[in-house]
């Protein structure tokens, strides 16, 4: 597996890089999704070793890692924007240039699968049932590896004057203020759907809700640690049924990180 992840990861640079241009709007999501990449990649193979995973299955969840926005530079250079809903799914985009590249042909069919489907599911609002414990554990592994750097990568851009400088999250005019039914799902604690995106307060507070979509206790640890949770609940404007939304999740992530990991592989 050294040999095949060394040509794996000499191939997405190159392929990063053949995205570079003199256009400077261009090269700041290009740029932003190379530095994203890395950090995922590490991500992704931190958490696996520290879950107790085989050196195989590491292996399988850097690769993951280091594939999962591969549709995110064509996505970026076509439509110059990061929004699937006003361009294409960009999972579903990343599933087309490995297979036309044929980037998985090494590895053996069940692990074939097994990084397809983490690779489709990792933006999806949820994981569909399956009875593979594999594909939904290595599906978690990478949500959790992707949700913790979007974080960081969106802290510039939660203020007003950062929103401009966003690569295109949402339309730079929109407001400020989050709409009505995403204050609601925030209130209750549940997820709300990425494709109803419409204003910049949408953007933060969606992504906060992610929190309740983390699955292991090292990730939100690290979210918690890193001030990611407090600086996205700070950016929020003063609309009412914000609080409310505000005091359970900090009731939840207390409640979570006083919790230990489950080391059981696949469960």
């Amino acid at each position: 597996m050294d040999e095949i992840l060394h040509e794996m990861h000499a191939w997405m640079h190159a392929y990063m890089r053949s995205y570079h241009t003199d256009d400077a709007d261009v090269m700041l999501g290009i740029r932003l999704k190379e530095i994203h990449t890395g950090y995922v990649t590490a991500n992704a193979r931190a958490l696996a070793r520290h879950l107790g995973c085989t050196p195989h299955d590491t292996a399988l969840a850097e690769i993951i890692g280091l594939f999962h926005d591969v549709g995110r530079f064509r996505q970026y250079a076509v439509y110059q924007t990061f929004n699937d809903a006003q361009s294409e799914d960009h999972a579903e985009l990343g599933l087309k240039v490995i297979a036309e590249h044929d980037l998985l042909s090494e590895l053996c069919a069940a692990d074939t699968e097994l990084v397809r489907f983490a690779i489709k599911y990792h933006n999806k609002k949820e994981i569909p049932a399956c009875n593979d414990r594999r594909k939904i554990f290595f599906a978690k592994l990478i949500r959790d590896a992707d949700k913790l750097d979007i974080y960081r990568v969106l802290l510039p851009f939660l203020s007003p004057d950062g929103a401009d400088k966003a690569p295109k999250f949402v339309p730079s005019d929109a407001a400020q203020e989050v709409s009505p039914d995403f204050i609601a799902d925030f209130a209750a604690g549940r997820q709300a759907d990425y494709y109803r995106l419409r204003t910049h307060g949408d953007r933060k507070i969606v992504r906060l809700m992610w929190i309740y979509d983390i699955n292991f206790v090292w990730t939100l640890r690290r979210i918690k640690s890193r001030g990611y949770i407090d600086a996205f609940i700070e950016s929020l404007p003063p609309q009412a049924g914000i609080a409310e939304g505000v005091a359970r999740m900090r009731a939840y992530v207390a409640r979570r990180c006083g919790e230990e990991d489950k080391m059981e592989l696949y469960g």
